[in-house]
């Protein structure tokens, strides 16, 4: 006890009884906050998910464990300021270390709500795709929760940040100068979120064609893709920005285009019913797009015309596009029939 005079000049030494007192009001306050602090904090979760305030709640059940630990260290002080006959909550010598644990265990709780919806985003995001840029927004907010803590508890201390400040600004350039390859990957990935051109799920291709397939992730260095021949694929964002992207996924009609080969010695008349025929049996079609089909010679040779057939089903599903192009494919060989059209064979000079 002597050796913490020059803490609390004022310390007496406890009696047994004070000792058992301290003990019991620790353990009285242990089981208050297990079997009713607990309880209450759950069951006011429950009341706002009833009431459909979900944010209220996730905050509050995050905040659940740094209430009760700030609960138990206030009992522990209590318990300690009736052992040593000290209010240690006020006195100066330990004001401050208490003051220290109250901000710390606050801070945890907006630390660990934070924490929360960085692993689920979506529950934070009012629509149903993915925001990029809010988890590494919510991650950064970990960060300064915890820079802001350390400054809090630094100042009840009188610790002195000014060249504490100056040194991480200086290793900051320097990091800076490392990682700027990271940095272009980074600032890629935000550009990747503000633009939106893709989502997960979404089939996409670069106009080089080197990188083809299904968004499976999307993150602020690279965005994982899943390709037809080489698997997953981790593709730098930095990559990705600046290159002509084709979002196949977003279209909503998908173009049909194939050449029908005559002879030259087929009558124009007979060409002319032939191919206003087909047009009619695509413009029945149930999956076709009634405003652009073309039927048409576009090209003459020597011994040929080249027909043109041209239209757009609209859906974006290739297997319900290549039943239709089926379909078509066939009305077109019926009507080639019917008219006694003559086919010609496709040569080099006609590609």
């Amino acid at each position: 006890m002597d050796s913490m005079k020059w803490l609390l000049p004022n310390l007496t030494a406890p009696t047994w009884m004070d000792i058992t007192i301290a003990v019991a009001f620790c353990v009285f306050g242990w089981l208050l906050q297990h079997f009713v602090l607990k309880k209450i904090i759950t069951s006011s979760v429950t009341f706002l998910k009833k009431r459909q305030r979900n944010f209220q709640a996730t905050v509050l059940a995050q905040f659940n464990n740094a209430i009760r630990y700030a609960f138990m260290s206030a009992v522990v002080v209590l318990s300690l300021s009736n052992l040593l006959k000290i209010f240690l909550f006020t006195h100066f010598a330990t004001k401050n270390f208490v003051l220290s644990i109250m901000v710390f265990f606050a801070f945890k709780g907006i630390y660990d709500v934070f924490h929360y919806y960085t692993k689920q985003p979506l529950q934070l995001n009012n629509d149903e795709e993915q925001n990029v840029l809010l988890p590494f927004f919510l991650r950064i907010g970990k960060v300064l929760v915890m820079i802001l803590a350390m400054f809090t508890i630094a100042s009840f201390w009188d610790f002195n940040i000014n060249g504490f400040l100056t040194g991480i600004g200086l290793t900051g350039v320097a990091i800076a100068f490392g990682i700027r390859d990271t940095l272009s990957h980074v600032f890629g990935g935000m550009s990747v979120a503000l633009d939106n051109p893709f989502q997960i799920g979404d089939w996409i291709a670069t106009e080089d064609q080197k990188i083809e397939g299904t968004i499976e992730d999307i993150n602020l260095r690279s965005t994982l893709i899943q390709t037809g021949d080489k698997g997953l694929v981790y593709v730098p964002n930095s990559y990705l920005v600046n290159r002509p992207i084709y979002n196949f996924s977003k279209r909503e009609k998908r173009k049909c285009e194939l050449f029908l080969y005559v002879t030259a010695e087929n009558k124009e008349e007979q060409l002319r019913s032939a191919l206003s025929t087909i047009h009619q049996q695509i413009y029945l079609h149930a999956n076709t797009e009634k405003e652009m089909i073309h039927v048409y010679i576009d090209e003459f040779h020597q011994t040929s015309y080249r027909v043109l057939v041209r239209f757009y089903v609209a859906t974006n599903d290739t297997a319900v596009m290549l039943s239709v192009r089926q379909d078509i494919l066939f009305a077109i060989r019926q009507v080639v029939s019917d008219y006694d059209i003559v086919l010609a064979e496709e040569t080099d000079d006609d590609c």
